[in-house]
């Protein structure tokens, strides 16, 4: 992940302690990571949207959605809907995306439909397959945040 220099010293520790294809380990009520929520917690001042991906990455749910309940974006709306996904509450995942509408972290991408990974979780579906889809879903939404929204 291309994290800029000045917030290298912050957000790289996270990272390294947890690399991507590691995180977020469960799809549905997952446990805060004791060393990842120290890591964050030591961030300091990030956007808004950077420390709620850096929350949901620490799979500290109640930490992310305090921020995500405040941010009326579509960029806070997506982490909001990704979270509530997370904790298995589809219903208010789908809410969400709907507020969020057809965010641009995922232009491109083919093979991503929100509403169908929320459906595809909630059914149990291929467990291994969908970690990997909820590890690239973070990986674009938390580096398009990264490109627009990262204050100096």
């Amino acid at each position: 992940m291309d994290v800029p220099e000045r917030l290298a010293p912050w957000i790289g520790p996270i990272f390294e302690a947890v690399p991507l294809d590691v995180a977020m380990p469960e799809l549905v009520a997952p446990t805060p990571n004791p060393l990842l929520t120290s890591l964050v917690e030591a961030c300091g001042h990030l956007a808004p949207a950077l420390t709620a991906g850096l929350w949901l990455y620490a799979d500290d749910l109640e930490r992310s959605h305090a921020i995500c309940q405040a941010d009326p974006s579509p960029t806070g709306s997506m982490w909001h809907a990704i979270l509530h996904r997370r904790e298995g509450d589809f219903w208010n995942s789908k809410y969400w995306l709907r507020q969020a509408g057809a965010h641009p972290a995922f232009v491109g991408w083919q093979e991503y439909d929100a509403a169908r990974f929320v459906d595809q979780v909630q059914s149990g579906w291929d467990p291994g397959t969908l970690l990997n889809v909820q590890r690239e879903e973070w990986r674009r939404l938390f580096e398009w945040c990264l490109r627009t929204e990262a204050r100096p």
